[in-house]
């Protein structure tokens, strides 16, 4: 089997600033693909934008945006197409959690959840999908999560966001597929993150407990099988978790 060379493709990648979108980025940059970074922190962005420019010598745009916000992410996806010239992978990474029993969380955390993790991830498909489809090609991973595969409790918003995003990425690549654009759903458990720490979930020890490293590696492995051929959806799981 020949695995595809990603050299001097291009990504663009949302919530790249930290955790699984800050590895995402530096996994594809030793690989030589060029970079089109979201995230709503400028100074994340920046030091992740020299850093990769110096190790690795690729091209790295950036655009500060809100995946929540319609029309702050369809102009930074414009932005980045016109900066890189296309957009051959989109990695939509960017996305929130808070937990609470549906009764008692307030109802505009609620609908903010959604907004990330669902809203977020259309929008940006959205914006970035033409491009694709006039090239005839691409590939577009979505993070989504164990929780939208099963439901737990005072994970009300968490696992409805990220159900509604398994469907939305079903159904689109059922749409795309014959234009030979590639749609991955990524499912992980927990991950040894900020978001997860934050909220107080189990991350353990480093050398036990799934790292942002890993689902990039899987990211990878997935980009590079041969045109013919993807991943519908990948989960990936801590072996031993304490």
């Amino acid at each position: 089997m020949t695995m595809i060379e990603l050299k001097n493709q291009t990504a663009v990648i949302t919530g790249a600033g930290k955790g699984i979108g800050r590895a995402a980025a530096e996994a594809l940059a030793a690989e030589g693909v060029h970079l089109g970074l979201i995230a709503r922190s400028a100074s994340d962005l920046e030091s992740l934008s020299s850093e990769l420019k110096e190790k690795y010598g690729v091209n790295v745009f950036v655009q500060p945006a809100d995946v929540s916000v319609r029309t702050e992410i369809e102009a930074a996806v414009t932005s980045l197409h016109e900066q890189l010239g296309a957009i051959d992978i989109l990695i939509n990474n960017a996305g929130t959690a808070s937990f609470g029993k549906l009764a008692e969380m307030d109802p505009d955390e609620w609908e903010r959840i959604i907004r990330v993790n669902l809203m977020g991830p259309y929008y940006t498909t959205r914006a970035a999908l033409p491009f694709m489809l006039e090239q005839n090609s691409g590939s577009i991973l979505n993070v989504s999560s164990t929780a939208g595969e099963k439901g737990f409790a005072t994970g009300s918003a968490y696992c409805a966001s990220k159900a509604a995003l398994n469907g939305m990425s079903e159904a689109l690549m059922q749409e795309v597929r014959k234009s030979n654009i590639r749609v991955t759903t990524l499912t992980p458990s927990t991950v040894n993150t900020e978001l997860a720490a934050n909220n107080n979930l189990p991350i353990g020890d480093e050398d036990r407990m799934m790292q942002p490293e890993d689902v990039a590696d899987l990211m990878l492995a997935t980009l590079k099988l041969p045109a013919r051929v993807f991943v519908k959806s990948a989960g990936i799981w801590t072996t031993n978790p304490q």
